[in-house]
């Protein structure tokens, strides 16, 4: 690919600084080509030879105005804000219309939190730019910061019709929407620029989510193959595409999808993963399997591997395999409540109760606090004999459903199994007024107390 004329004077300015700088000695350069070396170095990280270029600059050109805003920029940079403000105050007093000087001014006050300054001063700046996107740009960023997102929406959209080819104010203007729950007016927003940007592959992926957001899977999936056409390289339109194809249960085009972003780059464990998930669906278990296992041999430490390889296991009915490898996600995350119901649920298909009922503890420990989590814990408590426990642990479940028959009836039986005759007829009242037909709880799991005709009988009294 040939070089621009401006790219090679660019390059061979920064061969040239670079080799003065090696033989010590001292070359001319214009005013320009040091701007551009200087902000070369700072765009790269190198503060110290931007300083150099900037001092040998400075001391070629001592009145160039341009070298000296960059020198603020560079004292922006370093925090140094009240020289640079003071060297502003004095470029100002010089050339009063260089709008350059109104965006530097805008940058220390959105550095010092003053982004309402800020906007004003870059309002000025329009009156003198040639560069309006930028400026608008800038505009948007400073809204964004103060959290006016449709103030920030207008201005990257003025950003745009200035410059339709500004991919940061692109994606800013996407963000901007999506913040305001605004998808759909940001859909017809985007189709109308690619009315005039038919070939930005950035607007055609930003269609697409748009579109898997509010489930228009068929749409996302057409923006994604647009976006893909005009960038046959492009890994996060093709992962976006196969996850449109999961939705619509096409998984045999999820998994190409997936195929090709493994081709552009190296495998990931969350392209392994759903590929492996795809196959399962697809009802063939061999591959499904062996892509699991390459999900965990990528990334060893990513549970969600360990936990599909477990799960996989239980629909396979394989519990003491799912139950090593349940263990295998515990030991990365052994805070998360859905591996400890796991755990759990695994346990109790092996009648392993003791481990059970610790599996459920935790799952609830750490924020589970779902219906059926609290009556299997109960339950497995109530099988181990622990009485008191299973009526406390029921108590605390009550608090977060007051109104829960299966609850009622449950605290009745333990009641009645310890004897305390009072408060089983008085949850039993409960369960009874709440679901009559559900009493065969009382049947189901307390078998014992069913034998008491006096149970029965109370059972007769309330029936309508």
């Amino acid at each position: 690919m040939q070089l621009s004329n401006e790219e090679e004077d660019y390059n061979l300015s920064l061969s040239k600084f670079e080799s003065m700088l090696k033989t010590n000695k001292v070359l001319f350069f214009d005013s320009e080509e040091f701007e551009e070396i200087i902000l070369h170095y700072l765009d790269i990280g190198k503060a110290n030879l931007a300083k150099k270029a900037l001092k040998l600059a400075l001391d070629q050109h001592p009145k160039s105005t341009g070298l000296k805003l960059v020198q603020v920029e560079m004292l922006v940079y370093e925090d140094k804000l009240e020289i640079a403000e003071k060297l502003l105050n004095e470029l100002y007093a010089i050339e009063p219309n260089n709008e350059e000087i109104y965006i530097q001014k805008a940058n220390i006050c959105s550095k010092r939190d003053q982004h309402e300054k800020a906007v004003e001063l870059l309002k000025i700046a329009l009156q003198y730019t040639d560069d309006y996107a930028d400026v608008y740009n800038l505009i948007g960023m400073e809204y964004l910061f103060m959290d006016n997102l449709e103030l920030a929406k207008e201005s990257f959209i003025k950003c745009l019709e200035e410059d339709l080819e500004d991919q940061s104010a692109l994606y800013n203007v996407v963000y901007c929407f999506e913040f305001l729950d605004q998808n759909q007016e940001a859909i017809v927003y985007l189709n109308d620029y690619i009315n005039k940007n038919p070939y930005s592959e950035i607007a055609w992926h930003q269609l697409g989510r748009l579109h898997y957001g509010v489930k228009e899977y068929e749409s996302a999936i057409r923006a994604f193959d647009y976006a893909t056409l005009i960038d046959d390289e492009f890994l996060g339109a093709f992962m976006e595409k196969a996850k449109a194809y999961e939705r619509l249960k096409k998984y045999n085009e999820a998994i190409e999808s997936y195929n090709r972003t493994i081709e552009l780059d190296d495998a990931t464990s969350y392209a392994l993963l759903r590929i492996g998930k795809c196959y399962e669906k697809l009802g063939n278990a061999v591959k499904a399997l062996q892509y699991y296992n390459q999900t965990v041999h990528e990334d060893p430490l990513l549970d969600k591997g360990w936990i599909a390889i477990t799960d996989f296991h239980v629909r396979q009915k394989n519990f003491q395999k799912a139950l090593f490898f349940v263990n295998k996600a515990l030991a990365i995350d052994n805070q998360n409540r859905l591996y400890w119901k796991r755990y759990a649920t695994i346990n109790k298909q092996m009648n392993f109760f003791e481990e059970a009922e610790f599996g459920y503890r935790k799952a609830v420990e750490f924020g589970d606090y779902a219906l059926d989590t609290w009556l299997y814990w109960v339950d497995i408590l109530q099988f181990l004999g622990e009485f008191e426990s299973a009526i406390q642990t029921l108590l605390q479940a009550s608090e977060y459903f007051p109104e829960e028959n299966e609850i009622e009836y449950r605290l009745a039986g333990l009641y009645f199994m310890i004897q305390d005759n009072t408060k089983a007829k008085f949850h039993l009242s409960n369960g009874l007024r709440l679901n009559f037909d559900n009493y065969i709880l009382i049947e189901d799991l307390f078998p014992v107390v069913w034998t008491k005709k006096t149970v029965r009988n109370y059972i007769e009294k309330h029936r309508k």
